[in-house]
C-alpha cells in the first residue's frame, strides 16, 4: 500500500471511530434523559450539537437541549451571537418539513383561484378566529390552489360545523360562507359521510398543534396567520 492510500485509510478509520464514538455518547444521553422527562415525553432522536457540548433532544415535535450527562435541560433558542441566526428554529424547520406531494389531497376542500399555479395546504378549525382572519386575507391572493383540511381540534362542535360544511353541495363556497360571513349551511344528512377522524389522525401525524398552519408546496410550514404581504413574498421566495 502506498502512503496516500494508507493516510487515506488511517483518516477514515479514525472518522469511523469518532462517528462510533459519537453514537455511544448520543445512546447513553436518550437513556439518561428518558427517564428524567416523564412518560408522556416521547424521544424521537438526541443528537450532539456543535455549540458548547450540547446536544439536541427531539421530543414531541419540539427540540429541548441537555449536557454529556444530562443533569441540565435548556428550554429555548440557541442563536448566533454574531449573525443572530436562530439555529434552533432551522432546525425546527426542517425536522417539520412535509412531501407536500404525499399530503392526501382527497381529504382537503380545493379552491383555485386564477391560474392556480401557486399552492399551499392549510389546516383550518371552523372555530378558530385566526383562520378566519387568514380566510380573509386569501380573498386578496390570486393565481392560487389553496386545499383545507378541516382540522377540528378547538371546541366539541368543531365537527358538526365541518360535517355541515363538507357535505355541502358546494363545500368551498359553503366554508367561505361560514370563515367569512357567520352564515352556516343546513345540518348534513346522517348518511353523509366526512374524513374528519383521517385528517385528525394527519395532522397529529404532522404534529400539526395548531390552526392556522400553513404548508407550503416546498414543504415548509408556518403556524399561525400570516398578512397578504408576507403570504405574497413566502409564495414568491418558492421556485
Amino acid at each position: 500500500m502506498n502512503a496516500s492510500k494508507w493516510i487515506a485509510a488511517l483518516l477514515a478509520g479514525m472518522v469511523s471511530m469518532v462517528a462510533y464514538a459519537q453514537t455511544a455518547q448520543e445512546t447513553a444521553v436518550r437513556k439518561a434523559i428518558e427517564p428524567r422527562l416523564g412518560e408522556e415525553a416521547k424521544v424521537e432522536s438526541v443528537t450532539k450539537t456543535p455549540y458548547s457540548g450540547l446536544f439536541e433532544v427531539q421530543v414531541n415535535g419540539d427540540i429541548i437541549y441537555t449536557d454529556a450527562k444530562a443533569e441540565y435541560l435548556f428550554v429555548g433558542r440557541v442563536v448566533d451571537a454574531r449573525t443572530y441566526q436562530d439555529y434552533t428554529k432551522a432546525r425546527l424547520d426542517d425536522i417539520n418539513k412535509v412531501t407536500f406531494g404525499n399530503l392526501p389531497l382527497q381529504l382537503a376542500m380545493k379552491e383555485v383561484k386564477g391560474n392556480g399555479k401557486r399552492v399551499i395546504a392549510v389546516f383550518e378549525d371552523p372555530n378558530c378566529g385566526y383562520c378566519k382572519r387568514f380566510r380573509s386575507t386569501l380573498e386578496s391572493i390570486n393565481n392560487i390552489t389553496v386545499y383545507t383540511f378541516m382540522y377540528n381540534i378547538l371546541s366539541p362542535d368543531s365537527v358538526e360545523k365541518s360535517r355541515n360544511i363538507w357535505c355541502a353541495p358546494n363545500r368551498v363556497k359553503a366554508w367561505d360562507d361560514w370563515m367569512l360571513n357567520g352564515k352556516l349551511p343546513p345540518t348534513a344528512s346522517p348518511n353523509c359521510a366526512t374524513p374528519h377522524e383521517k385528517v385528525l389522525e394527519l395532522g397529529r401525524n404532522m404534529k400539526v398543534t395548531g390552526t392556522p398552519t400553513i404548508i407550503f408546496a416546498d414543504g415548509s410550514r408556518i403556524p399561525g396567520a400570516i398578512d397578504a404581504k408576507a403570504l405574497e413574498a413566502k409564495l414568491s421566495s418558492i421556485k
